[in-house]
């Protein structure tokens, strides 16, 4: 006959309770939910109720709730009752990554350039090798990790935190800073290029899905790539309140880029010494392309102009002229730079570490320094259950409860 059907709803309830409590173990939840009087009326158990197995979870995240995608929907409908209740402003976003400890040990990985052995073969396997494409995962980075677990395979070699490399995942946070509500999760590969390709995904996500679009986003510096600057500026009207990388500064004490007045109007540079420097310095026949192949302009002095000039030691002096080169983004790195000059900008630094906070809060609290759960899916499910939990917990301190009447 088998064993009797289980309402999902009441595995669901189960998950919270674990996910909100810090209690890891499946085996674990379902003694303290057998137990504790609490957590029974929560999951509709009552008195006498029979608790399932724990194995009845694996089987039901492997198959109804991934097909259903029915942890994104609960994350989404506990988000929608955030905004109602007025958590949510919807004025200014931060986002932020943080790497956790993949289920694999770091001494049983296997050489990055070698692969895979030929006979391994795993659920973890078979969700990286579907994800082998994905830009947050596969298609992230071209660059051969040094190790590769074989358990799970997707999870990343990183040294990042300074200290013995290990196998991670990164959980992307996107907050609204009125309240810190998590207004979307997105599990990635634990580089920086899949992390900027997560908050992308998430903030286009969040519009989509809630209409909620910002006026400001705060970030780090590893989201302040001309690229994302662009897109931010000139394709979803969100101010950047990032700091820009600009590696244009010289440590040689010669003149760097920021010592040259760009000329918008004449499309030229002018040095310190008031020389041009131009992209081109006589007609073609053939008109060039607006954009060049690597997305960076170059201008260049006049070597006649450099000869003569009393500031060569100081400009170019191991080179015949000087060059100068400009992204075909920096108008919106330029927009980041003008909003770093405002008191705004202070604000947002300082609240953007509100998203720092809750990192903190899901390794020191929840408990979720490690995943339990291999692969991508197993990573993505982990996250969104941790990130619902949160903002559970963030409702319930922030939502008044009404006080029932005790009948005289």
């Amino acid at each position: 006959m088998g064993r009797p059907s289980i309402d999902p709803e009441m595995l669901i309830r189960m998950l919270l309770v674990g996910y909100c409590f810090g209690i890891r173990s499946e085996r674990r939840l379902c003694e303290e939910v057998h137990l504790n009087l609490a957590y029974r009326w929560f999951c509709r158990l009552g008195l006498d109720g029979d608790v399932p197995d724990h194995s009845t979870f694996s089987k039901k995240r492997h198959g109804r709730f991934r097909e259903s995608d029915l942890l994104r929907e609960l994350f989404d409908t506990v988000l929608r009752r955030c905004v109602a209740e007025g958590l949510v402003g919807g004025e200014g976003f931060a986002v932020d990554a943080s790497l956790i400890k993949a289920e694999a040990n770091r001494e049983r990985g296997v050489r990055g350039d070698r692969g895979l052995p030929a006979e391994a073969t795993s659920r973890a396997i078979d969700e990286y090798l579907a994800v082998l494409d994905d830009a947050a995962f596969g298609a992230a980075t071209p660059v051969i990790p040094p190790f590769i677990s074989t358990a799970d395979p997707a999870a990343r070699w990183t040294g990042a935190n300074k200290g013995p490399a290990f196998f991670a995942y990164a959980t992307n946070y996107l907050i609204d800073l009125d309240h810190a509500v998590i207004v979307d999760v997105e599990a990635s590969t634990a580089v920086r290029q899949a992390e900027v390709t997560a908050a992308r995904t998430m903030i286009a996500r969040v519009n989509y899905k809630h209409d909620l679009q910002p006026k400001r986003l705060a970030a780090d510096t590893a989201y302040g790539s001309a690229e994302m600057l662009e897109w931010l500026v000139n394709q979803r009207r969100i101010e950047p309140h990032i700091p820009v990388i600009d590696k244009s500064e010289r440590k040689d004490g010669t003149f760097s880029r920021a010592d040259f007045s760009y000329d918008p109007a004449a499309d030229l540079y002018r040095c310190p010494s008031g020389k041009e420097l131009r992209q081109y310095r006589r007609a073609f026949r053939a008109d060039h392309p607006d954009t060049p192949p690597d997305d960076t302009y170059r201008y260049r002095a006049s070597k006649m102009d450099c000869d003569a000039c009393a500031l060569k030691s100081r400009c170019c002096p191991n080179t015949p002229a000087r060059k100068v080169t400009r992204s075909i983004h920096e108008g919106a790195r330029d927009v980041a730079r003008d909003i770093a000059r405002t008191d705004a900008y202070v604000v947002s630094r300082r609240e953007r570490k509100k998203v720092e906070m809750l990192f903190a809060h899901l390794k020191r609290i929840l408990r979720m320094d490690r995943l339990r759960l291999r692969g991508p899916c197993g990573a993505r499910d982990e996250f969104l259950l941790a990130a619902t939990a949160q903002n559970l917990r963030k409702m319930a301190r922030l939502i008044p409860v009404h006080a029932v009447p005790v009948p005289a």
